[in-house]
């Protein structure tokens, strides 16, 4: 399987179920992805929002994850290190882990990228997406990504 990031929640380019917004159980969705470039050694996953009215939205910030890592299950907790050794970083709301799709109004698009990095990062727990950015320059050998779509009623 190539290198792709994917949901069993929802198709690309598809509406973002209620159940992983703030509207639902606002928990995160399940993600799958295939095998990276040699010499993986850490993965990196930034979900944001680029419609939001004050600019882009941080929903999730989380990073080195295993190199032998594939999937993250669905409502990942929201801890500053997990069991496997990834860790949080900061979302947009200053908070750790996930935090679902909210907007204000209309439709908004919600990009979850994944990096392949050949390092893990020495970075601690609660990093800014822009602190994620700077630390991975050099290191990014491939990127991919899925986009979901999500309107409140």
């Amino acid at each position: 399987m190539p290198f792709e990031l994917a949901s069993t929640a929802f198709a690309p380019g598809k509406p973002i179920p209620r159940k992983y917004t703030c509207d639902g159980e606002n928990i995160s969705p399940p993600l799958q992805w295939g095998d990276p470039p040699q010499p993986t050694r850490s993965f990196a996953l930034i979900a944001d929002d680029p419609d939001a009215p004050a600019g882009t939205w941080v929903h999730w910030v989380l990073y080195n994850l295993p190199a032998g890592a594939r999937a993250l299950p669905e409502a990942v907790r929201s801890d500053a290190t997990l069991p496997d050794g990834s860790r949080h970083g900061q979302n947009s709301w200053r908070r750790l882990g996930y935090g679902g799709p909210c907007p204000p109004s209309g439709t908004h698009r919600y990009f979850f990228k994944l990096y392949a990095l050949d390092t893990v990062l020495d970075l601690a727990a609660g990093a800014s997406k822009e602190q994620l950015l700077q630390a991975m320059k050099g290191h990014i050998l491939a990127q991919t990504e899925v986009m979901g779509l999500y309107a409140r009623k």
